[in-house]
């Protein structure tokens, strides 16, 4: 895997584990090597790999080895365990030459490093502490004796060395300090210093204001950057350099994928600090730690720049930066835009020829070359449509190279690349011909300009008109006017059909929506003239061919689900209930009074009117249960807390049944804010959409679908999850690879899980890192697949045309009052089912041609009833 992708961390870690457990010690060691090559390695690691090369280190020689990892080892993080692991192992050198100073240099720098860690600073001090004690031990003389002058002088050198360590130390915020103080009371024979406990005092009360941020630390689950983000604004405000930068490397140990954290520390130490070690060390850290966020690499190349590092180094970390694997076309536009601009600027353009100015060109060139061969063959899309790259590199030749020629050459590849339709672009050449060309290529340029600009040709016409009233002669004046009139007169026909077209086809939508609805009309009438009255029952026992011969036979009624009201729908349900010689049970006859105070029923519900002006006070409430009792007393339980409900008005349909959606009107605004929060909420096994009230006659362009249709590059498409799977076991599985801000699963409009999930991070790099990690993942015997979010825009479907549409319609009594049934169609026969032939047997029954090939119009064409189909069965 690694052979494939050198940049797989956790196939790093992986690998690093086997070879730990099986005892390879020398593929171990270059395992670790390769990562370390690649990534910062955390603490744990670390300390993992000096451990066993403690182990292996038997000779003395290889001490040294082991002190270089211990030097890479606390450049990667500042990490307070690491420190005192290398202050301890070099204790066991101290009697080499120069021992003591060596530990003492590490002591010191781990105290510059970490000295200030509230938490975890006093274990090295009280280490450094304990080595110069046990120095004192050995100083003394022995019992007894008179210790020489020389003795004298080293004691009191080093009783003044751990006095110095002990006020040190109390003048900095740290947890224990009293006991420290303690402690320190207790050592010495002298009293303490005024000087030391004003800075004790002094330091208790900061160690005080830290100590919220530090609890908040302790009780938060990692990664914690909400509670570092805090610290960092506190020590910000002290304005303590040390301190800030112990805090914001704290926080980079635990979230070293965070490329926004690493932009904000960087950003602090170029500003403030600006220590070049320190600065470009950070710079490394963040490159290599998100190697994919472009913003760090050209932070680093500027930071580069500014510290006058060589150039070879830093054109070495561009390449570097080419093959970091960014995530989108425009990545490589802004990076070759920074590397660009850093060779432009070590140009001393006063010559006519120099290298760093050929560098420059070939640069240019290669950028053009690079966004159209990788980037373009990657991505799909050049990642530059406006060819910004060409356009300074015209720029640099004509305003500084004084070569037109070059720039009238790169601005004719601009305009062939698709660009020459829009006038900003000839805008931008004009006005750089203008201000270093002459005003031949000036006119040249305007007159394309006005003949290939389809946006806003008025804007480039006006400006050739400007520049012929001003600098032009008569004959130009008049070729100008000439040629801007017939184009404008060219692009007005054109607007002019475009709107008669746009015209036509609403005027034909209109008709189309018109004749649908007068046959909606028609069939409506039709279907209740040959409704059959209530006494005509068909007998069951009766063989006569003529009642297998009725055109219509009685229909039974249809009820929604869960209504106990014995209403009738109007399109009731086509069965063909006599088709295999069964008549259904006698049904006694509906009382003439029920009938009447049904239909009663549906006049009397009155029609929902919304008031337009209340739309900022009202939401609108979707996808709710047909079968819902009470709609006005549910919802009003519901939104109650969201403040006072003025109204609720449910919507039903003619026949009195509940519709499914409402609109629920507050007092005040603010309550129908806080009421689009309860938006997919599960009320009655179903998801309840609310939205805003708008006026869709006011705003036809308003979609209450809220959801991103453009790339997110912080939330991730997961498809291939079980049905079974729960938001919290898939958060369970997410929250490994960073801090999960929201997870939505996708579900149909009846609620049920479709398979498919959003999840969201908090950054960019963490979801980076999980669509490395978790793409391919096996989740309860189902293999997912993981993806940056990229929704597709909704399609409208193309609506068919009338004509065509009535010349494939089906006959009504086939298919049911709402289109095809599955039951129906599966319960026929299958010898009934072959009406695709072109021509039938005269015995069976069947029209000779099918209605989706009959010439005729379905309502002509002849209809087969229930006894038609019977008969057509005993007769075979």
């Amino acid at each position: 895997k690694l052979s494939i992708n050198a940049f797989d961390y956790n196939c790093h870690l992986d690998l690093i584990k086997l070879l730990r457990q099986e005892g390879e010690l020398v593929k171990l060691r270059r395992a670790r090597q390769k990562m370390s090559e690649l990534f910062p390695l955390t603490e744990e690691i670390w300390l993992d790999w000096l451990k066993d090369e403690i182990k292996m280190a038997s000779e003395r020689s290889e001490r040294e080895r082991i002190y270089e990892l211990f030097e890479r080892a606390v450049k990667d993080y500042i990490c307070p365990e690491i420190w005192l692991e290398y202050a301890q192992y070099s204790i066991g050198g101290i009697g080499q030459e120069g021992g003591i100073e060596r530990v003492r240099s590490i002591f010191e720098r781990a105290l510059t490093a970490v000295g200030l860690h509230v938490t975890k600073g006093t274990a090295l001090w009280e280490a450094y502490r304990e080595f110069e004690n046990a120095i004192l031990e050995t100083a003394q003389p022995a019992p007894g004796s008179v210790p020489s002058p020389e003795q004298q002088q080293m004691l009191c050198s080093q009783l003044e060395k751990i006095h110095t360590l002990f006020r040190r130390q109390l003048g900095i915020p740290l947890l224990d300090m009293e006991a420290s103080y303690a402690e320190y009371e207790e050592w010495s024979e002298d009293p303490i210093p005024e000087a030391t406990v004003r800075n004790y005092r002094k330091a208790l009360q900061q160690l005080e204001k830290c100590k919220p941020y530090e609890e908040a630390l302790l009780g938060a689950e990692t990664p914690k950057l909400a509670e570092y983000q805090a610290y960092i604004d506190f020590e910000m405000k002290a304005g303590d350099p040390a301190r800030i930068q112990l805090v914001y490397e704290r926080a980079l140990a635990e979230n070293c994928l965070v490329p926004d954290l690493w932009a904000r520390y960087n950003q602090y130490l170029d500003r403030q600090l600006r220590v070049k070690e320190l600065v470009l060390s950070a710079h490394d850290r963040a490159v290599r730690n998100c190697p994919w966020t472009v913003g760090l690499w050209i932070r680093y190349l500027l930071a580069m720049e500014r510290h006058r590092v060589d150039h070879g180094t830093i054109s070495e970390m561009f390449e570097k930066a080419l093959n970091a694997g960014f995530i989108q076309a425009t990545d490589y536009v802004e990076i070759w835009q920074a590397y660009l601009d850093y060779l432009r600027r070590r140009v001393d353009f006063t010559q006519d020829s120099s290298k760093e100015l050929e560098e420059l060109r070939s640069a240019f060139a290669r950028a053009v070359e690079y966004l159209k061969q990788e980037v373009e063959e990657r991505f799909s899309e050049s990642g530059d449509p406006s060819c910004t790259i060409m356009q300074n590199w015209a720029r640099v030749e004509a305003r500084l190279c004084n070569n037109m020629q070059k720039a009238r050459e790169l601005w004719d590849n601009i305009m062939t690349k698709g660009n020459a339709k829009y006038a900003n672009m000839w805008l931008e050449y004009y006005n750089l011909e203008r201000a270093h060309g002459d005003t031949q290529h000036c006119r040249k340029a305007l007159h394309r300009a006005v003949q290939c600009t389809s946006d806003y040709p008025e804007h480039v016409c006006e400006v050739l008109l400007t520049l012929e009233r001003i600098e032009g002669t008569l004959e130009d004046w008049d070729a100008a006017v000439q040629k801007t009139e017939n184009r404008l007169a060219r692009v007005n026909e054109q607007r002019a059909k475009a709107a008669e077209k746009e015209a036509a086809l609403a005027k034909q939508e209109e008709e189309k929506a018109e004749q649908r609805k007068q046959a909606r009309a028609e069939k409506k009438a039709s279907k209740k003239a040959k409704k059959p009255r209530t006494g005509d029952k068909r007998k069951a026992d009766d063989d006569d061919e003529g009642e297998w011969g009725q055109e219509e036979e009685e229909q039974p009624s249809k009820r929604h689900k869960g209504d106990g009201d014995s209403v009738l729908l109007e399109e009731d349900m086509e069965v063909e209930t006599g088709l295999f010689g069964r008549s259904r049970p006698e049904q006694p006859d509906r009382p003439a009074n029920q009938k009447e105070k049904a239909s009663t029923s549906r006049k009397d519900i009155p029609k929902v009117l919304h008031d337009s002006s209340k739309d900022k006070v009202t939401v609108f409430v979707s996808n709710l249960s047909y079968n819902m009792a009470d709609p006005k007393g549910k919802l009003k339980e519901l939104f109650e807390s969201c403040g006072e409900v003025a109204e609720i008005r449910p919507v039903f349909s003619n026949k009195g049944t509940f519709r499914g959606y409402c609109y629920v009107e507050f007092k005040e605004e603010k309550s129908a804010l806080q009421a689009l929060g309860l938006d997919r909420k599960v009320v009655e096994g179903r998801p309840m959409f609310v939205s805003p009230c708008v006026d869709k006659n006011k705003n036809p362009d308003f979609k209450v679908f809220r959801y991103s249709t453009t790339l997110e590059k912080h939330k991730l498409f997961i498809s291939g999850l079980p049905f079974s799977c729960t938001k919290e076991e898939l958060e369970d599985v997410c929250k490994a690879h960073g801090n999960v801000k929201d997870i939505r699963l996708v579900t149909n409009r009846a609620g049920k899980p479709k398979g498919l999930a959003y999840v969201e991070y908090e950054t960019e790099a963490q979801a980076s890192q999980a669509v490395l990690k978790m793409d391919g993942l096996t989740v309860k015997e189902h293999v997912i697949k993981v993806a940056i979010s990229n929704p597709p825009l909704r399609k409208v479907p193309d609506k068919p045309e009338a004509g065509r549409a009535s010349q494939f319609a089906v006959p009504r009594q086939l298919y049911g009052a709402r289109g095809k049934g599955r039951t129906q169609l599966s319960m026929m026969p299958r010898a009934l089912q072959r009406q695709s032939n072109p021509v039938a047997k005269a015995e069976n029954g069947m029209v000779q041609n099918s209605p989706a090939t009959s010439s005729q119009p379905p309502e002509e064409s002849k209809k087969m009833s229930n006894a038609d189909f019977a008969k057509m069965l005993l007769k075979k």
